[in-house]
């Protein structure tokens, strides 16, 4: 029986879908430039026409990551309340991210870097230009309601220690306390003690703590 138009459309979703899934990880492992299509379909378990028929190459699949990336950002839930409330509800998010997210945020925070993919990543960020200063000017009245005296820089410096952590998370695994980082900027921020972890599959901290490299290598 032939498929209906409905079922085409969504068995190519479901093709663009693990194509992408598949360039993360691969990028996650062997870097952008180390990473052929031909590695990425055979993960997919997909024929390599299909990257350029969904995407059109190489630099349109990156380009393709880093729009996920993206819309997973902007996609992060906002928590309802008074200002200590939602600068809280940043803070969970951008750390769940973190530990949920990982491969993802390896490749951007790599993309972000290196010399051949920075462009790559400076054109898509133009294209959420207008998403970015909303999100910007939502973190700053935050600020802006807490009375501090520069909300564009703490805006600046949260998101800058934010993205530290998800560094630092990348680089040394398992031997990075997340969860005791989060509770950290909650003091910080005199925000309240959470009430319970974040549901994240996390090491449990041992003494003394060390960070090693070799937290992040797979097992």
């Amino acid at each position: 029986m032939a498929r209906s138009d409905e079922q085409n459309r969504l068995a190519r979703e479901r093709a663009r879908e693990v194509i992408l899934q598949a360039a993360i990880e691969t990028f996650a492992e062997r870097g952008v430039a180390g990473a052929s299509i031909a590695e990425i379909t055979q993960r997919a378990g997909v024929a390599q026409g299909l990257v350029n028929y969904h995407f059109g190459g190489k630099d349109q699949l990156v380009a393709a990551v880093i729009e996920q990336w993206f819309a997973a950002l902007f996609g992060i839930p906002e928590v309802p309340g008074p200002a200590d409330t939602r600068l809280a509800g940043i803070i969970d998010g951008a750390i769940m991210a973190t530990g949920y997210a990982l491969p993802l945020q390896k490749v951007v925070l790599a993309l972000q870097q290196q010399p051949a993919t920075h462009r790559l990543y400076a054109e898509v960020e133009d294209r959420y230009h207008d998403r970015a200063i909303e999100a910007e000017e939502k973190v700053r009245d935050i600020f802006r309601e807490r009375g501090a005296a520069d909300p564009e820089l703490e805006e600046i410096m949260l998101r800058s220690t934010l993205e530290g952590i998800l560094l630092k998370f990348a680089v040394y695994g398992d031997t990075f306390p997340l969860e005791d980082a989060r509770r950290w900027m909650h003091r910080v921020y005199d925000l309240p003690v959470p009430e319970a972890p974040l549901p994240l599959a996390v090491a449990p901290r041992v003494a003394p703590l060390r960070l090693r490299a070799s937290g992040a290598l797979p097992s």
